[in-house]
């Protein structure tokens, strides 16, 4: 979409568009006004966690659900003492230009577009993990936060607990020699989602907007209410889910490292007759030109725990090999393991039991005012390349094979299928733009 088919789309749903007017300059003591776009599970935690944030009201709420915003103006309300302003369509937030910053909390396929549309408007944004649907659209949106000089947070909040930064600077200064292997576990309990058939719109619900960049499809409950994340065309698997936490830490206890040399990735969707399409059971294997390795692993089904993580409903947390002894990192805390019988020389737990989101959110709120992009703990270039190892993994598991892939060129050798993957083909008018 060019500037002036995107300035087009923006008066056809009746809005004007001028980004650089949007943004306007804040200082130290000014109350960042917030948004929260997507008023499902996450929204409701954003809401609870930025209202709590220090100079930042949440001065109003979005989504396509006339039934989600009616409970979330009550609660804004009970929680700021104020009405917040109600908004049914995102561009309606995007063209207002009393908003600093808004949160994407939407389902992940409208991750790319609503904050690439936030920044092209003057926005801040922070955007629920996995940063991206696909690979290519994580690439077009840290151009945009570059283009435009925005803040874009995602929300990987290990990134700012203690204790998991103490580990992790623990690791780098060689606790455990050098690591030449992280391993993420996904061990979380899911059901069966059964099936379910296809019924008339709920009255009150923009399903066209709710689709967005998707395809269109008829109206199914399955789609909609959480399980959205168990379909290719809205979600991305556990690994993608849940699994992206465990991923971005991985890759954290590796120096950041980036795309890797090859990826396979094989599993299924074991014991359920449902209409889930993704993996409950999924294994996935980077390899770094022999050097280094990721591996991990998603089980859905009934499981035992692994490696002295804590277990709370399934195991999920990561696991670090050195020359030297091994590590375990979770929410609860870590430990360290060292010599040739394993023993363990380190144990700490974790002391703060606050909103795991707030500091994270606080991070955010403070680079909104400072400018500073480079001052967030789990900013866009971070956030891109973690969900892009998890949408390397998917499309390796579904052409099934084995894919050699060019990290300078970010994409596959010599294999068109898995090419094609590596974006979509979006539904217009909700298209990524090539050019932000």
């Amino acid at each position: 979409m060019n500037e002036q088919n995107r300035r087009d789309f923006f008066r056809k749903a009746g809005l004007t568009l001028t980004a650089a007017s949007y943004s306007r300059i804040l200082g130290a003591n000014d109350r960042v006004n917030h948004v929260v776009v997507g008023l499902g599970g996450r929204g409701n935690n954003h809401m609870d966690s930025f209202m709590k944030v220090k100079d930042c009201m949440v001065m109003g709420v979005c989504d396509v659900n006339q039934t989600a915003r009616e409970r979330a103006i009550v609660k804004v309300e009970k929680g700021t003492g104020q009405k917040p302003k109600e908004y049914s369509d995102m561009r309606q937030v995007f063209a207002d230009k009393s908003v600093d910053c808004v949160s994407m909390a939407t389902p992940n396929h409208w991750h790319a577009l609503g904050a690439i549309w936030a920044v092209q408007a003057g926005k801040d944004v922070y955007v629920e993990k996995p940063a991206s649907h696909n690979i290519w659209e994580g690439w077009k949106m840290i151009e945009a936060a570059r283009k435009y000089n925005r803040m874009m947070q995602v929300g990987s909040q290990g990134r700012s607990m203690d204790h998991k930064i103490k580990a992790i600077k623990l690791l780098n200064e060689g606790v455990i020699g050098e690591v030449y292997m992280a391993k993420g576990l996904c061990f979380k309990r899911r059901k069966s989602i059964g099936h379910k058939a296809d019924e008339p719109i709920p009255a009150g619900l923009n399903w066209d907007m709710f689709l967005g960049p998707a395809p269109m499809r008829a109206y199914n409950e399955l789609r909609f209410r959480y399980n959205w994340h168990w379909f290719w065309d809205t979600g991305n698997g556990d690994i993608g889910n849940q699994g992206v936490h465990q991923m971005d830490i991985a890759r954290w206890g590796m120096g950041n490292i980036g795309l890797p040399d090859s990826v396979v990735s094989t599993g299924g969707k074991y014991a359920y007759i449902d209409d889930q399409e993704t993996p409950n059971t999924q294994n996935a294997v980077f390899d770094y030109g022999g050097r280094k390795q990721i591996v991990f692993e998603v089980r859905g089904l009934l499981t035992g725990a692994e490696g002295g993580l804590t277990p709370r409903g399934g195991t999920i947390g990561n696991l670090f090999y050195g020359t030297d002894g091994w590590m375990s990192l979770d929410d609860a805390g870590f430990q360290v393991y060292k010599g040739e019988n394993s023993e363990k020389t380190m144990d700490e737990k974790r002391t703060s039991r606050s909103d795991d989101n707030a500091p994270h959110m606080t991070n955010f709120i403070e680079a909104v005012k400072s400018r500073n992009y480079k001052s967030l703990n789990a900013e866009i270039e971070i956030g891109a390349m973690s969900a892009a190892l998890g949408n390397l993994a998917n499309i390796a598991y579904r052409v099934g094979r084995k894919l050699k892939v060019d990290p300078a060129k970010r994409s596959f050798v010599n294999d068109n299928e898995a090419n094609k993957m590596l974006t979509r083909d979006y539904r217009t008018p909700y298209v990524v733009p090539d050019k932000v």
